[in-house]
């Protein structure tokens, strides 16, 4: 009973938990991160691919309209 529930919480930690802040770190930190730290948010996106596939539909983070005052 105790490996098909370890493989649930690997599965759920892999396809949900994982992604979801991989997402965020990547919203914070997109637009001032170095070569290297790029480097690294590029091997999380590939390596969590699966999740973040299946995350994507429900999370957007576009860019927010910019306010321009006249």
């Amino acid at each position: 009973m105790i490996v098909p529930l370890l493989y649930l919480v690997l599965a759920g930690a892999y396809l949900l938990i994982i992604p979801v802040a991989v997402l965020f770190y990547l919203k914070q930190r997109w637009y001032v991160a170095s070569a290297v730290e790029r480097t690294f948010m590029y091997f999380l996106v590939f390596f969590f691919f699966p999740g973040l596939l299946v995350l994507s539909p429900f999370l957007n983070f576009r860019p927010q309209r910019r306010k321009i005052e006249a």
